[in-house]
């Protein structure tokens, strides 16, 4: 009987090129439940959730956002378009969030001290999503991009600085998992190969698809 549970483990955190780190579990599903009524309000405008178009077409992924509005290949305050509207102001909580992320990630007390993220892009995937490799380098700041993942769970790709293909590793994100990529790792090509259906957990607040959110600096002002 002593033994009956000794193969009951955590999964095995991956080994990560230098700055970028994996939390599993970092989330609990009460501040998941939380931020999923504040994704509900966030989708309600003033900018609406919408599909960017990439060179035409417009992504399986759906984004709002928080301070900046994004789309490929710029950053501007108001959705010039989708509506025109200025978008939502970027939140305090998320700021004191994402402080709170860098030092669980790296183990610095300090990691967090000088980070001060300006925008978040919001991503809500269904079933059929999926988020080819690239690179996030719209940002003037190379500060670290943190991560949140809620509901079901994904196939996360996370690669090398040089090109879109090998070498990479494939991570399943769950839902409360945290990642964070800066340092060497900042301008790593990563993406979403592939959502896991009805996986979200009961309690997280949906009860399909993803929401993913990254916190950046922009380095912009205005």
């Amino acid at each position: 009987m002593d033994s009956l549970f000794d193969d009951l483990t955590d999964p095995p955190v991956p080994e990560l090129p230098e700055g970028a780190h994996y939390v599993p579990r970092w989330l609990t599903l009460e501040h998941q439940s939380w931020i999923v009524r504040r994704f509900h309000e966030w989708t309600a405008g003033p900018v609406p959730i919408r599909s960017a178009k990439v060179r035409g077409h417009e992504m399986s992924v759906r984004t709002v956002c928080l301070g900046w509005h994004w789309r490929p290949y710029e950053y501007t305050r108001e959705a010039v378009d989708v509506n025109g509207n200025r978008v939502l102001d970027f939140p305090d909580w998320m700021v004191r969030l994402g402080r709170k992320a860098l030092v669980a990630a790296t183990g610095d007390p300090h990691a967090g001290d000088d980070y001060t993220p300006d925008t978040a892009l919001v991503n809500y995937y269904d079933d059929a999503a999926r988020m080819g490799m690239h690179q996030d380098k719209d940002e003037q700041s190379l500060a670290p991009v943190v991560s949140l993942s809620i509901g079901d769970t994904c196939k996360f790709r996370f690669g090398n600085t040089e090109t879109r293909t090998k070498p990479y590793q494939d991570i399943d994100l769950a839902s409360g998992d945290l990642f964070v990529f800066g340092g060497p790792s900042r301008l790593a090509y990563h993406g979403v190969p592939k959502i896991y259906p009805g996986t979200a957990p009961e309690g997280c607040g949906l009860d399909s698809g993803r929401i993913n959110i990254t916190m950046r600096v922009t380095g912009l002002e205005g």
